[in-house]
């Protein structure tokens, strides 16, 4: 019992040490998560266990904390690292607004006289798509 007195306090800065290995491998892999890495998620999720053994180590000193964080924070990248691929795969999902040519606008090409004036030409104009609504055209109904 007296070796394990003596080393306390190396046991408690070994615990410190591992829960910082496993905090910042729990942000690495909330990251991969959010990201949809499968493969830096699960190899930083493995250091991540060999942080949270020597986190481990500091209850030899009595002192639980550094066990606790790492814990909690395996937790945490775990559940907000679901919540964050979910709000990436919303994000990549929303429709996008099509570009509008400006050389196009800038020069408009004429098209036919209307009949009203009969010398009048009409220029051609692409207005810019309201993003959210769909229009049926005789092309996409094919």
């Amino acid at each position: 019992m007296g070796v394990v007195r003596e080393l306390g306090e190396f046991f408690l800065w070994v615990g410190v040490v591992g829960a910082a290995i496993a905090v910042l491998c729990a942000v690495v892999v909330l990251i991969a998560l959010a990201r949809g890495a499968a493969g830096a998620a699960g190899g930083a999720g493995a250091v991540w266990i060999g942080g949270g053994l020597l986190s481990l180590a500091s209850g030899f000193s009595g002192q639980w904390m550094p066990a606790l964080a790492a814990a909690g924070a395996m937790v945490a990248a775990l559940v907000l690292g679901g919540v964050a691929r979910s709000a990436v795969k919303a994000f990549a999902r929303r429709p996008r607004p099509e570009p509008v040519d400006a050389p196009a606008a800038a020069t408009p090409a004429t098209g036919t006289a209307t009949p009203s004036t009969g010398t009048a030409s009409t220029p051609i104009v692409k207005t810019p798509r309201i993003v959210g609504i769909r229009t049926v055209t005789s092309e996409s109904i094919r």
